[in-house]
Formats: structure tokens, sequence, C-alpha cells
């Protein structure tokens, strides 16, 4: 791995967590300000987890400019590998089977972002 290809997907990671920081403020927000519960907010923190992975594969494929499934596929292994090692230290628990699947369709998110990102720069 070339050292502008590390440099790509470490720029993935820090939009993606700046994504997701952001993110998870405005939704605690929404949780203590309004009458909504964490039950309610499932399906909308899965859908913003995977738009924000895509978001940090494109900016990762963008800045990469080749192998934009191999840099889309590093950005999803590493922010589960760091989700998976904040869990288990935490709270000594695995993936659950529903987690994994989530985490599949993340890395396939970050994959396909970054696949995109890679075919959209002019050569």
């Amino acid at each position: 791995m070339k050292k502008d290809q590390l440099l790509a997907v470490c720029y993935g990671w820090v939009v993606m967590m700046g994504l997701m920081i952001s993110f998870s403020i405005i939704l605690a927000l929404f949780l203590m300000y309004t009458s909504l519960n964490e039950s309610m907010l499932s399906w909308l923190t899965l859908s913003l987890g995977i738009i924000t992975l895509f978001i940090g594969g494109l900016i990762a494929g963008v800045k990469s400019k080749e192998k934009g499934w191999l840099i889309g596929l590093m950005v999803g292994c590493g922010f589960t590998l760091i989700i998976f090692i904040i869990q288990f230290i935490g709270w000594k628990e695995a993936f659950s089977i529903q987690q994994a699947s989530h985490h599949l369709g993340y890395i396939l998110s970050a994959i396909i972002g970054s696949i995109i990102g890679v075919n959209t720069i002019k050569q």
C-alpha cells in the first residue's frame, strides 16, 4: 500500500468520525428535548451510519484515486474494528448477529462510496 493510499484512508476515517460525532450530538439533543425515545431512532441511526460511511469512503476514494474497493474496505473495517474494541473493552460483549449484519452494511457502504469516489475523478 502506498503512502498516499494510507493517507486517503486516514482522511476517510477523520471525515467519518467527525460526521459520527456530529450526528450523535444531534440525536442526543433530539432525545433530550423531544418526546422521541431510543427505540424510535433505531432505523434513523442505522441510516445515518450507512450515509456516514458512504461519505467517508467517498472522500477516501477521491483522495486515493485508485483501488476504490480496497480503500473502502479499509475505511469500513477500520470503523468496525474501532467499534468492536470499544464494545468489547467497555461492555465485555462481542457483536450480536444483528450488529454484525449492520457492520457488514457499513463496510459495503464504504466500499461503494470509495468506488464512486475513485471513478468521479477526471483522468
